[in-house]
């Protein structure tokens, strides 16, 4: 009968860190690039300065990840003000997304896209300029 209870105490304390583990999916970003398309799934007119009447760029990452599903953000920064948060889903243990964002001609000077994973930790991060 004590081994028993003990099974189950163990079994309960366990019980939170098994929910971690299926929650947060380790993904590591094995590329980042903002760019002015995405053709085939891969960056096109990939930089770190743009001229202020570029009108849109995306930022596009190559995910990797422990498990088929699992979740990202860009959330695309103006002067460390956000400007626009995007959810994205990986389908695959590799998977390449994009999310792109409109770019007022008003809107020069410093840019930057954070990946965030779900449980809100910065994966990387990728400044860029879009000049006067």
């Amino acid at each position: 009968m004590k081994t028993k209870s003990a099974l189950i105490i163990a079994i309960i304390m366990l019980l939170p860190v098994l929910g971690m583990a299926q929650e947060g999916a380790t993904i590591t970003v094995d590329d980042i690039q903002i760019c002015t398309g995405v053709q085939e799934r891969q960056p096109v007119g990939a930089g770190e300065a743009f001229a202020r009447d570029i009108g849109q760029l995306y930022c596009f990452t190559k995910l990797s990840a422990g498990q088929d599903s699992a979740s990202v953000s860009h959330v695309w920064y103006y002067n460390d003000k956000e400007t626009l948060k995007v959810a994205l889903n990986m389908g695959a243990k590799t998977w390449r997304t994009w999310s792109v964002k409109q770019i007022p001609n008003t809107m020069t000077g410093q840019w930057r896209v954070d990946v965030v994973a779900v449980d809100g930790a910065v994966l990387t991060s990728k400044a860029f300029t879009i000049n006067e």
